[in-house]
């Protein structure tokens, strides 16, 4: 794992549950259930699925007081942080708060007069519980719509300042906010404008970025951007796909920066007419089969020798393709031969062995750490 050259803004630290955000805390990356909140089955089900991939948190949406009820059980069920997601009614918030919500996602200038939102910042507080304020592009303020004819980045500033200023009147700092929209620039000039002026965590993310290619490369250009400007404290893709698949990307977008890693990192050329064997057959069949490792390391595989045996080198594992056995090398050594018909049974025996063996590693550290 490279070190990541990129300087991050100092923001300060809050906790969601037992993760921390902002800070020099990890970049955390968060997802959102689709399923129905109150199909509780369903809902863990998908949330596990996250955490198989590595989710750091997870929002789940309590529109209505029998959600409230739904989340109660959910949140029984998965070791993981859950954020509920409230729009406009603060008596949900106040009772989710109480049935273990680690935080919560609602806009203080949206929930009516000061003593409902007196109310919901007492409560946050008696639990402990940060609030995210979210502003959105496609819901600005009225008058704010009106001053600026259309979202720009200023009136998304203005309006995420309004909140703000709600929380910190009644002298509540706990919170992160985000200020997305659909639009690349957009995206990034309210973030970047956001960033000059607050010091509070970032939540990061282009807002209905897409379906799943698209989205994909609209969050990877403007969450990128704002990465790589030491912007933002945790992340969300938002993709019309499942969430496993958002978590999926949000770790390769923070593996691409070498901010984080998250498993197997996979260096593979594009393949051309000099290749030994199908190398994007291969590949395929590697990403698939080892998506549940979590142990960050390097694998190359390159089709030929001509730039093979560099790429090696440098990894933690690295194959050069050859007919009849290709070169393996491990940690920049020369190791042995595999033979090239039956390659992916044979990395995928060398990934998880080495992967094994960090994972011990790493725990015999914690270990001596803490003796």
């Amino acid at each position: 794992m490279h070190h990541s050259p990129i300087k991050r803004r100092p923001t300060r630290q809050i906790m969601v549950g037992n993760v921390a955000i902002g800070g020099n805390a990890p970049i955390s990356v968060q997802s959102m259930t689709n399923t129905n909140t109150c199909d509780v089955d369903a809902t863990v089900a998908q949330i596990r699925r996250c955490m198989d991939a590595g989710a750091d948190l997870m929002r789940v949406s309590t529109p209505t007081m029998e959600s409230v009820e739904a989340f109660a059980q959910i949140k029984k069920q998965v070791n993981i942080p859950l954020i509920a997601d409230i729009h406009f009614d603060y008596k949900i918030a106040l009772a989710v708060a109480d049935v273990g919500a680690d935080c919560l996602r609602i806009n203080p200038g949206n929930i009516g007069n000061d003593q409902k939102v007196r109310e919901v910042v007492a409560c946050a507080r008696h639990h402990n519980v940060p609030i995210r304020i979210g502003v959105n592009a496609g819901s600005l303020e009225k008058d704010l719509q009106k001053k600026y004819g259309e979202p720009t980045g200023q009136a998304m500033l203005e309006s995420a300042l309004r909140h703000i200023d709600i929380l910190e009147k009644l002298n509540f700092q706990d919170y992160k906010i985000s200020v997305k929209a659909s639009n690349v620039f957009l995206t990034l000039d309210a973030y970047r404008l956001i960033s000059a002026e607050v010091d509070c965590p970032l939540h990061l993310g282009v807002t209905e970025a897409g379906v799943y290619r698209t989205g994909t490369v609209k969050s990877a250009i403007a969450l990128g951007g704002l990465l790589l400007d030491g912007i933002g404290d945790t992340m969300r893709i938002s993709l019309a796909s499942p969430p496993e698949e958002e978590i999926k990307i949000g770790f390769d977008i923070l593996k691409s920066l070498n901010i984080r890693s998250n498993g197997v990192n996979f260096i593979a050329c594009p393949s051309c007419s000099r290749q030994e064997f199908d190398v994007i057959k291969v590949m395929n069949e590697l990403e698939s089969r080892l998506e549940d490792i979590r142990e960050p390391l390097d694998l190359s595989v390159i089709g030929c020798k001509v730039n093979g045996p560099g790429e090696a080198k440098e990894a933690t594992i690295g194959v050069v393709g050859a007919s009849p056995n290709s070169l393996v090398y491990k940690m920049g050594q020369k190791s042995h031969l595999i033979d090239t018909k039956n390659l992916v049974d044979e990395i995928e025996q060398m990934v998880r062995e080495k992967a094994k063996e960090l994972a011990d590693k790493r725990a015999n550290e914690i270990v001596r750490v803490a003796q």
